[in-house]
């Protein structure tokens, strides 16, 4: 998940300005602490998946606090895969913004927001041709960025990422975020984790 994860956040910020234009969302609403993670302000993450999903997330780190866009991202992660993970790899996402003590679930408009994504290695390979180098720091510490990704242990030390400016619409910018994830293969759950985290947009 780390290896599809971060070459597909790495093809994002280039991609970002392009995919953003989009109408205003219908919302849903929630009272916050109807979810474990229930954080305001900070960065924080957890696996949320079962103690049988195959592929667990050991560490996370990202700063600054709060993301500042435009501005520099230093990421750091570390996964296990007990389990070699190839297509179709769904990638299925719950994004939700904080306002007072409610959660506003964002669905999916253009590719962003609460969307699923039903082919990670298609994506993956449009935006990375087969046969052409990983993007760094992937290429650098032995990351692959296609699938089939091997069973094994991957690690990523702290890398900084360029955050482009961009115009964000109004329903991405600074606030707080909540954003489920779930990796499936074939209708089986591969891995899940929560992140918790904060933007502010100049």
């Amino acid at each position: 998940m780390l290896c599809a994860g971060l070459a597909l956040a790495l093809c994002a910020l280039q991609l970002v300005p392009a995919a953003l234009a989009g109408p205003q969302p219908q919302l849903l609403v929630e009272r916050s602490g109807a979810r474990r993670l229930s954080k305001v302000g900070g960065f924080a993450w957890e696996n949320c998946g079962d103690k049988r999903d195959p592929v667990v997330l050991q560490s996370l780190s990202v700063a600054p606090d709060p993301i500042s866009i435009p501005g520099s991202l230093r990421v750091s992660a570390a996964v296990k895969s007990g389990k070699s993970m190839g297509s179709p790899l769904t990638a299925a996402l719950v994004v939700e913004k904080a306002l007072g003590d409610l959660w506003i679930q964002l669905p999916c408009i253009d590719q962003l927001g609460s969307c699923t994504y039903n082919d990670v290695c298609s994506i993956l390979d449009e935006l990375i041709p087969p046969g052409t180098p990983c993007p760094e720091p992937l290429l650098t510490y032995g990351i692959p960025c296609h699938c089939p990704f091997k069973a094994g242990s991957y690690s990523l030390p702290a890398s900084d990422f360029d955050v482009p400016d961009v115009e964000l619409p109004s329903w991405m910018t600074n606030g707080n975020y909540r954003v489920r994830v779930v990796v499936s293969n074939g209708g089986e759950e591969l891995s899940c984790v929560k992140l918790a985290f904060s933007l502010h947009s100049h």
